[in-house]
C-alpha cells in the first residue's frame, strides 16, 4: 500500500501565540507527521457584521468579547505564515493551511504550499473554488462534512470542468467536535473510493472523534490521507482541543498507521520464507 500521509491540523489551537505555533510544528515533526496545517481567515470577509459583533456562542472558549474579536485574536498575518512555512521546510514537514475566504486563499497561494485545504464550511464557495482552480497549481484538499449529495455533485462537476479532479483529495468527514462513534460514518471512505477513486488524486479521512482506532480503520477502507486536529494540551481553551490528538496520541497514530500499511498486502506466495522453517518443525505431514 502507498505511504499514507498524516496531517497534523494545528488550525487555531496555537491560541494566537506564534511561539506556541512554532513549538507545535516541531513536536508534530518529531511525532512523524507529514504535513502541518493551519487556518487562514479574514474575519471581516468571512462573517456578516451581525456575526462579527455577536458574542462567542460558547463564552468559555472565547478569546475576545465578540466572535469577530475572538477570530481576530487567533489569526496570524500572512508574513507569520511565511515564517512558519520556512520552519516546516527546515524540519522536513509540509506546510499547509485551510482558507476560509478569497483574500486568505490569495495570501496562502502566494506561499506556494504543496496543498491548500478547503474546509467543509467552504466547499460550496464558488468564487473561492474557482480562484483556486485557476490560480493555484498545487493540490486541492476538500472536506465533505455537512455537505448534501447535491452539493457534492456540484463540487465534483466544478472540479471536472476546471480539469482539477486529478489534483484533488476528497476527505470523508463529519463536522462535530467531538463526533460520537455512532456518527462517524466511516463507510463514507469506501463510498468515496468507489465513486471517485479513479478520478481524483486520492481519498482521505478527516476525523473529529476521540482516539485513533477509527483512523486506522479508515486506512483499511482506502484512505491514503489522514487529518486530525493536533494540540499540546486538550484542556486548553478552544472549540477544537477536545477532539484533538496530543503528542503521544499523534506518535501512536503514526506508528500504528505505518504498521498497518505494511500489513495491508496480499500473501506473496503459498509459503512465505518466514513460514518454511516453522512448517518443517510443526506441520503434520502424515
Amino acid at each position: 500500500m502507498e505511504h499514507v500521509k498524516i496531517v497534523a491540523e494545528i488550525g487555531c489551537n496555537h491560541r494566537g501565540e506564534i511561539e506556541t505555533a512554532r513549538r507545535m510544528i516541531q513536536v508534530a515533526a518529531l511525532c512523524g507527521g507529514d504535513v502541518v496545517k493551519f487556518q487562514k481567515r479574514n474575519p471581516r470577509e468571512c462573517l456578516t457584521p451581525e456575526q462579527y459583533r455577536a458574542p462567542h456562542p460558547v463564552p468559555a472558549n472565547a478569546y475576545g468579547p465578540t466572535y469577530g474579536a475572538h477570530r481576530e485574536a487567533l489569526e496570524f498575518p500572512i508574513e507569520v505564515h511565511g515564517e512558519l512555512k520556512a520552519l516546516c521546510d527546515v524540519l522536513g514537514v509540509d506546510y499547509s493551511s485551510s482558507v476560509w475566504d478569497l483574500t486568505s486563499a490569495k495570501e496562502v497561494a502566494s506561499l506556494n504550499p504543496l496543498l491548500i485545504k478547503v474546509p467543509s464550511a467552504c466547499n460550496t464557495h464558488g468564487v473561492l473554488l474557482n480562484y483556486l482552480c485557476a490560480e493555484f497549481p498545487g493540490e486541492l484538499h476538500i472536506s465533505l462534512g455537512m455537505t448534501t449529495r447535491a452539493e457534492e455533485d456540484r463540487l465534483i462537476d466544478l472540479l471536472a470542468r476546471r480539469n482539477r479532479l486529478k489534483d484533488t483529495v476528497l476527505y470523508a468527514c463529519v463536522s462535530g467536535y467531538p463526533v460520537p462513534y455512532e456518527d462517524v460514518a466511516l463507510l463514507e471512505v469506501e463510498r468515496l473510493c468507489e465513486a471517485y477513486g479513479t478520478e481524483v488524486r486520492a481519498v482521505g479521512y478527516s476525523g473529529h472523534h476521540l482516539g485513533i482506532a477509527v483512523d486506522v480503520a479508515a486506512v483499511t477502507l482506502g484512505a491514503t490521507w489522514l487529518e486530525r486536529h493536533f494540540t499540546l494540551d486538550r484542556t486548553w481553551k478552544g472549540t477544537d482541543h477536545a477532539a484533538s490528538l496530543e503528542p503521544m496520541d499523534l506518535r501512536q497514530l503514526v506508528q500504528d498507521v505505518r504498521a498497518v500499511t505494511k500489513a495491508l498486502r496480499p500473501k506473496g506466495a503459498e509459503l512465505l520464507p518466514i513460514e518454511v522453517e516453522q512448517r518443517r518443525k510443526l506441520k503434520w505431514t502424515g
